[in-house]
């Protein structure tokens, strides 16, 4: 796993790359916000800890940048005094969290590993929503309708009276909605559907 460290500091950029290294972390360690995004390796890092004040763009607009392009990606803030308020509203705003200086080495290295296991989960849930989206993308516009009236907890009879159908006929288009979403039952398909909101027309 990468780590991106980002603080115009030199004298932090060593002792915390050398603290990181010594706990097994793989660091890759940037002087600004600028220098990281254009070595464009975004992709390849596990979390990024960044200083809130650096030159041009500062943490909290690094992170936003971030969250609009890799909402994946965990971002941690290390905060003075002055800068609590900001990084306050950058967790409500999806930064995974902020520590204030002076910090103490097993208070960095338990939230830098509590980010990689985040960020782990969320990057497998990005991956299933994209993967569930596309298998509702072809879907038949009836099997659309069956299977938004089945999650909203509508009967196949009541199905069969809104759509008029049959209710044979509603069971056939349900079984072929639970084949095509590969769920194994309603709760499934349910908790699934949850990410279809905001995501199609």
């Amino acid at each position: 796993m990468k780590i991106a460290i980002i603080d115009d500091d030199f004298a932090v950029l060593d002792s915390l790359g050398q603290l990181l290294a010594g706990a097994g972390l793989d660091v890759c360690p940037f002087r600004s916000a600028e220098e990281f995004m254009s070595a464009a390796v975004e992709k390849d890092m596990s979390c990024v800890v960044s200083d809130v004040r650096l030159p041009d763009m500062n943490g909290i607009e690094l992170h936003n940048e971030l969250a609009q392009r890799f909402p994946s990606l965990p971002v941690i803030l290390i905060t003075g005094h002055g800068d609590i308020s900001m990084a306050v509203a950058a967790v409500k705003n999806g930064a995974l969290d902020f520590i204030e200086k002076p910090f103490s080495d097993e208070r960095i290295v338990a939230s830098i590993r509590n980010a990689v296991d985040v960020g782990t989960r969320k990057k497998v849930d990005a991956d299933l929503k994209a993967e569930f989206l596309s298998r509702v993308a072809e879907l038949s516009p009836r099997q659309k309708q069956v299977m938004d009236l089945l999650v909203q907890g509508l009967s196949n009879k009541e199905i069969a009276l809104q759509l008029g159908l049959s209710t044979r006929t509603v069971e056939n288009y349900r079984a072929w909605v639970m084949e095509r979403m590969r769920t194994r039952n309603l709760a499934e398909l349910v908790r699934l559907a949850t990410w279809l909101d905001g995501s199609r027309i």
